[in-house]
């Protein structure tokens, strides 16, 4: 059973920075891809990127040369650090690998 947990939402001014984290149990980090997704008030859940083990990323245009995933293979975390953030970034993000979801942290932008 993998577990995934997030941590690092929090409000932020826009034009501010936060970095989220996904720290994983009974996962096999090496063997997955892990993935950031975020879903605002009243829309759709939406990718924002996502890391192979290879190493090789993937972005959503919308945070594309403002957002940054990386990864930790010895802590079996993934990061998001998110600069440059704007109002419309407000939503609770989730951490994903494979079929399994965390529970999400909120992210809040505003003034």
């Amino acid at each position: 059973q993998v577990q995934l947990v997030e941590s690092g939402g929090g409000l932020v001014q826009p034009g501010g920075s936060l970095r989220l984290s996904c720290a994983a149990s009974g996962s096999s980090f090496s063997s997955w891809a892990r993935g950031w997704y975020r879903q605002a008030p009243g829309k759709e859940r939406e990718l924002v990127a996502t890391i192979t083990r290879g190493g090789s990323t993937n972005y959503a245009d919308s945070v594309k040369g403002r957002f940054t995933i990386s990864r930790d293979n010895a802590k079996n975390t993934v990061y998001l650090q998110m600069n440059s953030l704007k109002p419309e970034d407000t939503a609770v993000y989730y951490c994903n690998e494979g079929a399994y979801w965390g529970k999400g942290t909120l992210v809040t932008v505003s003034s």
